[in-house]
């Protein structure tokens, strides 16, 4: 039962929810500090587009590239920008990767972002944008500009400012999004109560002071700079590593729980946090989001590897196949299916050349408020990335022979 559940458990946590936590943390605060800077050289310089896309886009998480996308809609930017900070993104992956093997991660994310910058030059060159055809859809036209207001960007739609679900607003607090009503209300089941219990009294505070401890644990014991059987005599045989890894990620599914249990974490609120306050609580919520997932691949890896003796060398995923599976997996919007695929890479399931596919054509939660904005845009910016997508995966397959 420890090896079987409680170790990957344990491992999803300290392997990498711990730094995923403190990097989102980082990462939230420089945006927190500096984003507005990024977006008004960017809308100033519309040359230099592309470029600022791929550098958003390549780092860590979703917040970057989803800046971008109220600039599309407000035609700030161009859709090679757009397009190159999507196909740089790995999304809330490459937080998997980055606690995984930051060496690693340095090279992919290197790649990313030059193939994200040719990508978006050569849309911008080609002339390819979905807003400028003359003739837009229904997608596009709804809630862009609101009427006689003679080019003045309208606010954001809902579904764009709830991209990682209905009703989120700022900081957790709920938008109303429809008019209320004078119906009675129906009572609220237990768990519900409970769920919004928890909301209201923010378990990301509980989260941070257990992500401490854990940290502290996890870097000598993942770095091989203590022996984790001398340190579990040193507790009294309390391994440490293991009881903050399954709490840590127990308490990750509670947050995951409270936030309605989202495919997607990020959305324009979160990517611009307002105070350092909203800053660690996203990174909370994210940490815990990027955890539940790698748990997932984790326990499911390990239950199948031992259960049944397959160790992923059955799978179709090699060869030729295997990039267009990759790059077609890319294809689904949000975070969460990329992030347990990327695990089976970590487990050692799936080759290299499928991951770099997958990671090129990914677009993250980035594309789902870039939906609610610009239809059209969003389904030809997708199809797009994956064009890069087969094609690096391919040259990778070819050179490793």
């Amino acid at each position: 039962m420890t090896e079987l559940v409680l170790r990957p458990l344990a491992d999803a946590f300290m392997q990498v929810g711990v730094y995923v936590a403190v990097l989102v943390a980082l990462f939230g605060w420089l945006r927190w500090r500096y984003g507005d800077r990024v977006t008004d050289g960017l809308t100033n310089r519309p040359r230099l587009g592309p470029l600022v896309g791929a550098l958003l886009g390549v780092s860590p998480g979703c917040g970057g590239a989803i800046i971008l996308m109220p600039l599309y809609a407000w035609k700030k930017v161009s859709f090679g920008t757009v397009v190159a900070a999507l196909t740089a993104t790995m999304g809330d992956s490459s937080w998997v990767v980055l606690a995984w093997n930051p060496g690693f991660a340095l090279k992919l994310h290197l790649l990313l972002f030059a193939v994200g910058l040719v990508t978006g030059y050569v849309v911008d060159a080609v002339g390819i944008d979905p807003a400028r055809s003359g003739v837009a859809s229904r997608g596009d036209r709804g809630g862009i500009r609101a009427a006689g207001t003679a080019g003045r960007p309208a606010p954001i739609p809902a579904a764009a400012a709830v991209a990682g679900g209905v009703g989120a607003g700022r900081g957790g607090v709920d938008v109303a999004v429809h008019p209320p009503t004078t119906t009675a209300r129906r009572p609220v089941p237990a768990p519900l109560r409970l769920l919004g219990g928890l909301r209201r009294r923010d378990p990301a505070t509980a989260f941070w002071g257990l992500t401490t401890p854990a940290f502290a644990v996890s870097v000598p014991v993942v770095f091989q700079l203590v022996d984790p059987v001398a340190l579990t005599d040193t507790f009294g045989g309390v391994d440490p590593y293991l009881a903050l890894g399954v709490l840590g990620t127990l308490a990750a599914v509670v947050i995951f729980a409270a936030g309605g249990c989202r495919l997607a974490d990020d959305n324009l609120e979160t990517a611009l946090p307002g105070s350092l306050r909203e800053t660690l609580r996203h990174s909370a919520h994210e940490a815990s989001f990027v955890t539940v997932w790698v748990a997932v691949a984790y326990v499911g890896w390990q239950v199948l590897t031992t259960t049944t003796g397959f160790d992923g060398s059955q799978l179709a995923l090699t060869g030729l196949l295997g990039v267009l599976v990759g790059a077609g997996i890319g294809l689904i919007p949000g975070c969460a299916v990329q992030i347990v695929f990327t695990g089976l890479f970590i487990s050692g399931g799936l080759p290299l050349p499928t991951l770099l596919a997958n990671a090129v054509s990914q677009d993250g939660d980035a594309l789902i408020p870039l939906a609610a904005l610009r239809r059209r845009s969003a389904a030809l910016a997708t199809v797009i990335t994956t064009i890069p997508a087969a094609v690096v995966g391919t040259a990778v397959l070819l050179l490793l022979g």
